[in-house]
Protein backbone atom coordinates (compact mmCIF):
# COMPACT_ATOMS: atom_id res chain seq x y z
CA UNK A 1 0.00 0.00 0.00
CA UNK A 2 1.31 3.39 -0.97
CA UNK A 3 0.97 6.22 1.56
CA UNK A 4 0.70 9.85 0.66
CA UNK A 5 2.66 12.20 2.88
CA UNK A 6 0.79 15.38 3.67
CA UNK A 7 2.57 18.71 3.47
CA UNK A 8 2.04 21.14 6.29
CA UNK A 9 -0.93 23.07 4.95
CA UNK A 10 -3.50 25.22 6.69
CA UNK A 11 -7.14 25.49 5.68
CA UNK A 12 -6.52 28.96 4.29
CA UNK A 13 -4.14 27.56 1.64
CA UNK A 14 -7.13 26.70 -0.51
CA UNK A 15 -7.79 30.37 -1.18
CA UNK A 16 -4.67 32.26 -0.15
CA UNK A 17 -1.74 32.83 -2.47
CA UNK A 18 1.89 33.37 -1.49
CA UNK A 19 2.43 36.20 1.00
CA UNK A 20 3.39 39.53 -0.50
CA UNK A 21 5.26 42.49 0.89
CA UNK A 22 2.83 44.54 3.01
CA UNK A 23 1.72 47.73 1.33
CA UNK A 24 1.91 51.08 3.08
CA UNK A 25 -1.14 51.94 5.11
CA UNK A 26 -3.24 54.34 3.03
CA UNK A 27 -4.25 57.69 4.42
CA UNK A 28 -7.83 58.30 5.48
CA UNK A 29 -9.76 59.17 2.33
CA UNK A 30 -11.44 62.53 2.05
CA UNK A 31 -15.25 62.78 1.91
CA UNK A 32 -15.04 63.68 -1.78
CA UNK A 33 -12.99 60.54 -2.56
CA UNK A 34 -15.42 58.40 -0.59
CA UNK A 35 -18.34 59.92 -2.43
CA UNK A 36 -16.77 59.03 -5.78
CA UNK A 37 -15.36 55.63 -4.75
CA UNK A 38 -18.47 54.15 -3.18
CA UNK A 39 -20.72 53.94 -6.31
CA UNK A 40 -17.90 52.32 -8.28
CA UNK A 41 -17.21 49.84 -5.48
CA UNK A 42 -20.91 49.02 -5.13
CA UNK A 43 -21.27 48.43 -8.86
CA UNK A 44 -18.18 46.21 -8.94
CA UNK A 45 -19.32 44.11 -5.95
CA UNK A 46 -22.73 43.55 -7.50
CA UNK A 47 -21.07 42.44 -10.73
CA UNK A 48 -18.63 40.07 -9.04
CA UNK A 49 -21.18 38.41 -6.76
CA UNK A 50 -23.56 38.03 -9.69
CA UNK A 51 -20.87 35.96 -11.41
CA UNK A 52 -20.63 33.55 -8.48
CA UNK A 53 -24.23 32.37 -8.86
CA UNK A 54 -23.91 30.78 -12.34
CA UNK A 55 -20.55 29.30 -11.32
CA UNK A 56 -22.21 27.57 -8.38
CA UNK A 57 -24.83 26.21 -10.77
CA UNK A 58 -22.15 25.15 -13.25
CA UNK A 59 -20.40 23.20 -10.48
CA UNK A 60 -23.63 21.40 -9.57
CA UNK A 61 -24.20 20.45 -13.20
CA UNK A 62 -20.64 19.18 -13.68
CA UNK A 63 -20.72 17.26 -10.41
CA UNK A 64 -24.02 15.60 -11.32
CA UNK A 65 -22.72 14.68 -14.78
CA UNK A 66 -19.55 13.34 -13.20
CA UNK A 67 -21.49 11.02 -10.94
CA UNK A 68 -23.49 9.72 -13.91
CA UNK A 69 -20.30 9.01 -15.85
CA UNK A 70 -18.72 7.39 -12.78
CA UNK A 71 -21.78 5.16 -12.33
CA UNK A 72 -21.70 4.09 -15.97
CA UNK A 73 -17.96 3.52 -15.70
CA UNK A 74 -18.39 1.25 -12.68
CA UNK A 75 -21.30 -0.65 -14.23
CA UNK A 76 -19.23 -1.38 -17.35
CA UNK A 77 -16.32 -2.49 -15.18
CA UNK A 78 -18.46 -4.85 -13.09
CA UNK A 79 -20.17 -6.31 -16.15
CA UNK A 80 -16.81 -7.04 -17.75
CA UNK A 81 -15.45 -8.49 -14.55
CA UNK A 82 -18.38 -10.87 -14.18
CA UNK A 83 -18.62 -11.75 -17.86
CA UNK A 84 -16.62 -15.05 -17.65
CA UNK A 85 -19.09 -16.57 -15.17
CA UNK A 86 -22.24 -14.90 -16.47
CA UNK A 87 -25.09 -17.13 -17.71
CA UNK A 88 -25.71 -16.02 -21.28
CA UNK A 89 -28.57 -18.42 -21.94
CA UNK A 90 -29.18 -19.03 -25.65
CA UNK A 91 -26.30 -16.69 -26.53
CA UNK A 92 -23.65 -18.89 -24.93
CA UNK A 93 -23.04 -20.90 -28.12
CA UNK A 94 -22.36 -17.85 -30.29
CA UNK A 95 -18.68 -17.74 -31.33
CA UNK A 96 -16.52 -15.34 -29.27
CA UNK A 97 -19.60 -13.78 -27.66
CA UNK A 98 -17.88 -13.24 -24.31
CA UNK A 99 -14.71 -11.83 -25.85
CA UNK A 100 -16.70 -9.48 -28.07
CA UNK A 101 -18.82 -8.32 -25.15
CA UNK A 102 -15.72 -7.67 -23.02
CA UNK A 103 -14.12 -5.59 -25.78
CA UNK A 104 -17.30 -3.55 -26.04
CA UNK A 105 -17.42 -3.01 -22.27
CA UNK A 106 -13.79 -1.85 -22.21
CA UNK A 107 -14.63 0.66 -24.94
CA UNK A 108 -17.56 1.90 -22.83
CA UNK A 109 -15.27 2.23 -19.81
CA UNK A 110 -12.83 4.34 -21.81
CA UNK A 111 -15.65 6.58 -23.05
CA UNK A 112 -17.07 7.11 -19.55
CA UNK A 113 -13.55 7.71 -18.24
CA UNK A 114 -13.05 10.57 -20.73
CA UNK A 115 -16.41 12.07 -19.83
CA UNK A 116 -15.72 11.76 -16.10
CA UNK A 117 -12.36 13.45 -16.56
CA UNK A 118 -14.07 16.22 -18.54
CA UNK A 119 -16.50 16.82 -15.65
CA UNK A 120 -13.61 17.04 -13.19
CA UNK A 121 -11.79 19.47 -15.47
CA UNK A 122 -14.90 21.64 -15.66
CA UNK A 123 -15.14 21.75 -11.86
CA UNK A 124 -11.48 22.77 -11.64
CA UNK A 125 -12.28 25.62 -14.00
CA UNK A 126 -15.17 26.70 -11.78
CA UNK A 127 -12.93 26.93 -8.70
CA UNK A 128 -10.31 28.87 -10.67
CA UNK A 129 -12.92 31.39 -11.83
CA UNK A 130 -14.27 31.74 -8.28
CA UNK A 131 -10.80 32.64 -7.03
CA UNK A 132 -10.42 35.19 -9.81
CA UNK A 133 -13.69 36.77 -8.69
CA UNK A 134 -12.49 36.86 -5.07
CA UNK A 135 -9.43 38.76 -6.23
CA UNK A 136 -11.51 41.29 -8.19
CA UNK A 137 -13.71 42.76 -5.48
CA UNK A 138 -11.62 45.84 -4.78
CA UNK A 139 -11.87 49.13 -6.62
CA UNK A 140 -8.61 51.00 -7.20
CA UNK A 141 -8.03 54.55 -8.39
CA UNK A 142 -7.53 54.70 -12.15
CA UNK A 143 -5.64 57.76 -13.35
CA UNK A 144 -4.48 60.83 -11.41
CA UNK A 145 -6.40 61.43 -8.18
CA UNK A 146 -6.40 65.16 -8.84
CA UNK A 147 -8.35 64.88 -12.06
CA UNK A 148 -11.90 66.31 -12.20
CA UNK A 149 -13.39 62.83 -12.65
CA UNK A 150 -11.89 59.97 -10.68
CA UNK A 151 -12.26 56.53 -12.29
CA UNK A 152 -11.76 53.14 -10.71
CA UNK A 153 -10.72 49.69 -11.88
CA UNK A 154 -10.05 46.24 -10.38
CA UNK A 155 -6.29 46.63 -11.09
CA UNK A 156 -3.99 48.24 -8.59
CA UNK A 157 -2.16 51.24 -10.03
CA UNK A 158 -1.02 53.05 -6.89
CA UNK A 159 1.20 51.58 -4.15
CA UNK A 160 -0.75 53.33 -1.39
CA UNK A 161 -4.18 52.26 -2.67
CA UNK A 162 -5.60 49.13 -1.03
CA UNK A 163 -8.78 49.32 -3.06
CA UNK A 164 -11.02 49.39 0.00
CA UNK A 165 -11.13 53.14 0.68
CA UNK A 166 -9.68 52.71 4.14
CA UNK A 167 -11.98 49.85 5.10
CA UNK A 168 -15.19 51.87 5.15
CA UNK A 169 -18.59 50.16 4.64
CA UNK A 170 -19.43 49.87 0.96
CA UNK A 171 -23.20 49.67 1.37
CA UNK A 172 -24.44 49.63 4.95
CA UNK A 173 -22.30 47.40 7.16
CA UNK A 174 -19.69 45.42 5.20
CA UNK A 175 -16.28 46.58 4.04
CA UNK A 176 -14.54 45.13 1.00
CA UNK A 177 -12.69 42.69 3.26
CA UNK A 178 -15.98 41.39 4.66
CA UNK A 179 -17.23 40.62 1.15
CA UNK A 180 -13.92 38.98 0.27
CA UNK A 181 -13.98 36.78 3.35
CA UNK A 182 -17.46 35.47 2.55
CA UNK A 183 -16.40 34.73 -1.03
CA UNK A 184 -13.26 32.95 0.18
CA UNK A 185 -15.39 30.82 2.48
CA UNK A 186 -17.30 29.64 -0.58
CA UNK A 187 -14.11 29.01 -2.52
CA UNK A 188 -12.60 26.97 0.29
CA UNK A 189 -15.61 24.62 0.29
CA UNK A 190 -15.41 24.02 -3.45
CA UNK A 191 -11.62 23.75 -3.42
CA UNK A 192 -11.60 21.06 -0.73
CA UNK A 193 -14.36 19.20 -2.56
CA UNK A 194 -12.46 19.36 -5.85
CA UNK A 195 -9.43 17.65 -4.32
CA UNK A 196 -11.62 15.00 -2.67
CA UNK A 197 -13.21 14.26 -6.04
CA UNK A 198 -9.74 14.02 -7.52
CA UNK A 199 -8.97 11.19 -5.10
CA UNK A 200 -12.09 9.28 -6.24
CA UNK A 201 -11.17 9.95 -9.86
CA UNK A 202 -7.67 8.52 -9.41
CA UNK A 203 -9.07 5.37 -7.84
CA UNK A 204 -11.44 4.86 -10.77
CA UNK A 205 -8.78 5.62 -13.38
CA UNK A 206 -6.52 3.01 -11.78
CA UNK A 207 -9.16 0.35 -12.48
CA UNK A 208 -9.06 0.70 -16.25
CA UNK A 209 -5.29 1.18 -16.17
CA UNK A 210 -4.90 -2.22 -14.49
CA UNK A 211 -6.89 -3.82 -17.31
CA UNK A 212 -5.45 -2.04 -20.36
CA UNK A 213 -1.93 -1.17 -19.11
CA UNK A 214 -0.85 -3.67 -16.43
CA UNK A 215 2.64 -2.14 -16.35
CA UNK A 216 1.04 1.12 -15.13
CA UNK A 217 -1.46 -0.40 -12.73
CA UNK A 218 -1.63 2.58 -10.36
CA UNK A 219 -2.06 6.31 -10.75
CA UNK A 220 0.00 8.36 -8.30
CA UNK A 221 -1.18 11.51 -6.58
CA UNK A 222 1.50 13.55 -8.33
CA UNK A 223 0.34 12.41 -11.79
CA UNK A 224 -1.22 15.00 -14.08
CA UNK A 225 -4.65 13.62 -14.98
CA UNK A 226 -5.08 15.80 -18.08
CA UNK A 227 -2.80 18.24 -19.93
CA UNK A 228 -2.68 21.49 -18.01
CA UNK A 229 -4.14 20.13 -14.76
CA UNK A 230 -1.16 21.37 -12.74
CA UNK A 231 -1.72 24.88 -14.07
CA UNK A 232 -5.43 24.67 -13.22
CA UNK A 233 -4.73 23.44 -9.68
CA UNK A 234 -2.07 26.11 -9.21
CA UNK A 235 -4.62 28.74 -10.24
CA UNK A 236 -6.92 27.26 -7.59
CA UNK A 237 -4.11 27.39 -4.97
CA UNK A 238 -4.42 23.61 -4.69
CA UNK A 239 -0.91 22.71 -5.82
CA UNK A 240 2.07 22.63 -3.46
CA UNK A 241 5.30 24.04 -4.88
CA UNK A 242 7.17 22.43 -1.97
CA UNK A 243 6.11 18.84 -2.68
CA UNK A 244 5.42 19.37 -6.42
CA UNK A 245 2.04 17.68 -6.16
CA UNK A 246 -1.59 18.65 -5.46
CA UNK A 247 -2.62 19.28 -1.88
CA UNK A 248 -3.97 16.17 -0.21
CA UNK A 249 -7.71 15.48 0.06
CA UNK A 250 -9.31 16.04 3.42
CA UNK A 251 -12.58 16.87 5.07
CA UNK A 252 -13.11 20.39 6.39
CA UNK A 253 -12.25 20.38 10.08
CA UNK A 254 -9.70 17.55 9.86
CA UNK A 255 -6.08 18.27 10.63
CA UNK A 256 -4.03 18.76 7.49
CA UNK A 257 -1.39 16.37 8.84
CA UNK A 258 -3.78 13.40 8.55
CA UNK A 259 -2.30 11.00 6.01
CA UNK A 260 -4.21 9.37 3.19
CA UNK A 261 -3.60 5.74 2.29
CA UNK A 262 -3.67 4.79 -1.38
CA UNK A 263 -5.48 1.69 -2.51
CA UNK A 264 -3.54 -1.53 -3.02
CA UNK A 265 -3.56 -3.36 -6.34
CA UNK A 266 -6.45 -5.68 -5.54
CA UNK A 267 -9.66 -5.35 -7.50
CA UNK A 268 -12.21 -3.24 -5.60
CA UNK A 269 -15.44 -5.00 -4.67
CA UNK A 270 -18.89 -3.53 -5.49
CA UNK A 271 -19.31 -2.14 -1.97
CA UNK A 272 -16.07 -0.18 -2.26
CA UNK A 273 -17.14 1.18 -5.62
CA UNK A 274 -20.46 2.20 -4.10
CA UNK A 275 -18.55 4.13 -1.46
CA UNK A 276 -16.70 6.01 -4.22
CA UNK A 277 -20.02 7.03 -5.77
CA UNK A 278 -21.40 8.06 -2.37
CA UNK A 279 -18.35 10.24 -1.68
CA UNK A 280 -18.80 11.93 -5.04
CA UNK A 281 -22.53 12.45 -4.53
CA UNK A 282 -22.56 13.71 -0.95
CA UNK A 283 -20.08 16.59 -1.46
CA UNK A 284 -19.19 16.53 2.22
CA UNK A 285 -17.06 19.69 2.03
CA UNK A 286 -19.85 21.78 0.54
CA UNK A 287 -22.28 22.92 3.24
CA UNK A 288 -25.43 23.90 1.37
CA UNK A 289 -27.09 25.58 4.34
CA UNK A 290 -24.06 27.78 4.93
CA UNK A 291 -23.94 28.69 1.23
CA UNK A 292 -27.61 29.66 1.40
CA UNK A 293 -26.87 31.78 4.48
CA UNK A 294 -24.01 33.55 2.72
CA UNK A 295 -26.15 34.45 -0.28
CA UNK A 296 -28.97 35.64 2.01
CA UNK A 297 -26.48 37.92 3.76
CA UNK A 298 -25.17 39.20 0.44
CA UNK A 299 -28.70 39.74 -0.90
CA UNK A 300 -29.58 41.87 2.11
CA UNK A 301 -26.36 43.86 1.97
CA UNK A 302 -26.32 44.46 -1.79
CA UNK A 303 -30.09 45.02 -1.95
CA UNK A 304 -30.38 42.72 -4.94
CA UNK A 305 -31.70 39.21 -5.49
CA UNK A 306 -28.84 36.89 -6.52
CA UNK A 307 -30.56 33.53 -5.93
Amino acid sequence: MHTLVSPSVSSSDVTESNPQTPKPTPSIPSPSVIRLWRPSAQRNLRNQWSKLVPLKQKWSSASSSGRTHATNFINSYLSRRHMPGMNLGVLKDMPNIRETACIKLVQQQELHQKRLLSSYREMAGVVSQMISICNSMRSFVKGPTGSPLIQYSSNNKEDNDNGDCGGIPVFKFFSISDFENLAKELVQMFGLELILKRMVLIELLSIISEESKPEMCTYYWSDELYPGEIDDLSACNLYSEQTCEPLLPRIAGWKSSDSVDRRDNTQPDPKTLEVFLTIWLQEVNIHSLRIDDIFIIINEELKIRLV
